[in-house]
C-alpha cells in the first residue's frame, strides 16, 4: 500500500491560454475542472480497487487570471465587473457548469471594461479528493474497512487554512508580488459550503433560486409547499418545478414527485425550491431559531451568489400601538445576536437597500389593497432588534426595555439581524418583512392560545406578500438590483 513520496501523480497538462471570447474562456475551465477531477475519481478507485498507488496524486482548480495596466473606463453606476486598478488579479474557479450563468457575466464584463484578453489555465490551488464528487460521497466511509493508512498521505484533503473568509471580509492581504483576489470567494471555500448545503438542507445545490427566502417558522414552509403543488398541478404559472428535501422534484403539470427521495427525517434547515429557467424562481428555507442557524445557512447559501434574500418571520412588537398581525418592514438593525461579531464589527451600518425596501412595501400594499396612509395602519417601517436570548423577558426587564427605547426599536426576533447583515457582508441583496405574533411587555405572551388565531389568519398573506415582492426584484436588472451600497472602494471585480 505505499506509495512514493517522490513522485506526484498529476493529469495530463492542459496549456495556459489566453481568450477574448467568455464563452470559450467558460468552455477551458470546464474543460480543466472536468479533467482534473475525473483524475481525482480515477485514481481514487484505482487505490480502492489495489490498495496501492504508484505516488501521491495532486489536481488543480482551474484559474481566471487579469492583467490590466490601466483603470477602467466604465458606467459609475456599475457596482460590479471591474478591478480597482492596474495590476494582476486571479481567481480559482469550481464547479463552472453549476455557476455557468453567473461566469459568463463576470467574464463577459471583465473582457469589455478592461478591453483585455483573460488568461485561462490550471491553479496551484489543489482539489481536495472530497470536493471531486460533485454529489457527494462520504470519502472515508469508503475505505475505512480495507485501508489503514490515512487518506492525506496519498490525496490532498480540505485544508481550512485555505477557506477562510478573509477576502469577502475585505481583511485578505496577498503575499509580496501575488494577485490580488478577483472574487469574494476561493474555489476551496465555494465547494466547502456546496457540501455543507445538502447536509443542512436535503437539497442538492444545483435546485437553489436566485431569490431566497429566510423563515423561523414550519408554518410558513407547508404554506409554500401548498401553494407550489397547486401552481404545479394547475401549470402555466412560469415555475418549472417544486423540489423538496430529498430532491422530490415536482414538475408542472404533475401532482406528485417524479423523482428523488423521500427523506426519513427533516434536516436541520430543509429547504424547497419554486424554479424557473437560470434558477431565477424562489427558494424557501426554515431556518429555525437563532442566529447561529440564520449565519450558519447564509455563511453557505452566499457562495451561489443568489441576488437577493429576504426575513420572513415572527417578531415581538415593541409598541402598544401594535396588533398582532401588524407588519414590520425593517429599515435598521440593532445587533444584539453576536453571532458575526468577529467577521462584521457591530460598528458597521447594515443600510436599507432602497429598491428592496420598495419591492417589500409595494408588495404589501398590493396583496393587502392598501395603499399610502391606510397602509400604515398595518405596518410599521422602523429598527428591528435581534437578540441571542430567547427568553430574555425573564432578566430584569429594566436594561432591555432601556436599550430599545433607545434605539426607537419597534421589533425584536432572533434572526433579522443576521440574516441582513451577512448579506451586507457577503454583497447579497437583504430586506425583511416581520409579523408581530406577540407583544411581551404588554402582557400579550407567545402562548397557544394567544397565536392559533393569528397563524390561522395571517401566514397565508405575508408569504404572498413575500413572494410577491422576489417576483418584483426579479423583474429588475441585476446592475440595478445588486447595489453600490454593498460595495467598498477595493472590491473584487466578480459580484
Amino acid at each position: 500500500m505505499s506509495a512514493d513520496q517522490n513522485v506526484v501523480l498529476t493529469p495530463k497538462r492542459i496549456p495556459t491560454e489566453r481568450f477574448r471570447d467568455a464563452e470559450a474562456a467558460l468552455a477551458r475551465l470546464e474543460l480543466i475542472y472536468d479533467t482534473h477531477t475525473a483524475f481525482l475519481r480515477d485514481r481514487f478507485a484505482e487505490f480502492l480497487k489495489s490498495g496501492t498507488l504508484s505516488g501521491r496524486v495532486r489536481a488543480t482548480y482551474p484559474e481566471v487570471l487579469l492583467e490590466t495596466s490601466t483603470y477602467a473606463q466604465i458606467d459609475s453606476r456599475l457596482s460590479y465587473g471591474h478591478v480597482a486598478g492596474p495590476g494582476v488579479y486571479s481567481t480559482t474557479v469550481t464547479r463552472p457548469s453549476l455557476f455557468r450563468g453567473y461566469l459568463l457575466e463576470q467574464l463577459r464584463l471583465l473582457i469589455r471594461n478592461h478591453g483585455v484578453a483573460l488568461e485561462i489555465g490550471a491553479s496551484a490551488e489543489p482539489i481536495p479528493l472530497h470536493f471531486a464528487f460533485p454529489d457527494g460521497i462520504h470519502v472515508e466511509g469508503e475505505i475505512s474497512d480495507r485501508i489503514k493508512r490515512p487518506l492525506r498521505d496519498l490525496f490532498d484533503v480540505p485544508d481550512l487554512a485555505v477557506m477562510d473568509d478573509a477576502i469577502v471580509n475585505g481583511t485578505y492581504q496577498p503575499a509580496p508580488g501575488a494577485p490580488m483576489p478577483l472574487a469574494p470567494f476561493t474555489a476551496s471555500r465555494i465547494d466547502y459550503s456546496l457540501h455543507r448545503l445538502p447536509h443542512y438542507t436535503a437539497t442538492s445545490p444545483h435546485h437553489f433560486q436566485n431569490f431566497v427566502i429566510f423563515t423561523n417558522y414550519q408554518f410558513y414552509i407547508d404554506e409554500f409547499v401548498t401553494k407550489a403543488r397547486l401552481m404545479m398541478a394547475a401549470g402555466g404559472s412560469g415555475y418549472e418545478s417544486l423540489v423538496e428535501p430529498g430532491n422530490l422534484l415536482t414538475p408542472t403539470g404533475a401532482e406528485a414527485p417524479v423523482s428523488g427521495i423521500v427523506v426519513e427525517r427533516l434536516p436541520q434547515m430543509p429547504a424547497y425550491h419554486l424554479t424557473r429557467p437560470g434558477h431565477m424562481g424562489i427558494t424557501m428555507v426554515n431556518i429555525g431559531v437563532g442566529p447561529s442557524n440564520a449565519k450558519t445557512i447564509t455563511d453557505h447559501i452566499a457562495v451561489l451568489r443568489p441576488h437577493a434574500w429576504l426575513m420572513l418571520g415572527h417578531c415581538a412588537g415593541l409598541r402598544n400601538s401594535q396588533a398582532l398581525g401588524d407588519y414590520v418592514l425593517a429599515h435598521g438593525y440593532v445587533r444584539e445576536d453576536h453571532v458575526l461579531d468577529a467577521d462584521l464589527p457591530t460598528w458597521v451600518p447594515i443600510p436599507p437597500l432602497a429598491e428592496v425596501q420598495v419591492a417589500i412595501e409595494e408588495a404589501v400594499a398590493e396583496v393587502t389593497g392598501l395603499s399610502g396612509y391606510e397602509l400604515k395602519r398595518i405596518m410599521r417601517t422602523g429598527t428591528v432588534a435581534t437578540i441571542d436570548n430567547r427568553n430574555w423577558e425573564l432578566r430584569d426587564h429594566r436594561e432591555p426595555v432601556l436599550r430599545f427605547s433607545q434605539s426607537r426599536a419597534v421589533a425584536l426576533d432572533m434572526e433579522s439581524a443576521t440574516v441582513a447583515a451577512n448579506g451586507f457582508r457577503f454583497r447579497v441583496p437583504y430586506g425583511t418583512l416581520l409579523c408581530v405574533s406577540d407583544k411581551p411587555l404588554h402582557g400579550e405572551l407567545k402562548l397557544p392560545g394567544m397565536a392559533s388565531d393569528f397563524y390561522r389568519r395571517q401566514v397565508s398573506q405575508h408569504l404572498d406578500i413575500g413572494i410577491r415582492a422576489m417576483e418584483e426584484l426579479r423583474s429588475m436588472e441585476p446592475e440595478r438590483l445588486h447595489s453600490r451600497k454593498l460595495r467598498s472602494f477595493a472590491e473584487t471585480a466578480f459580484q
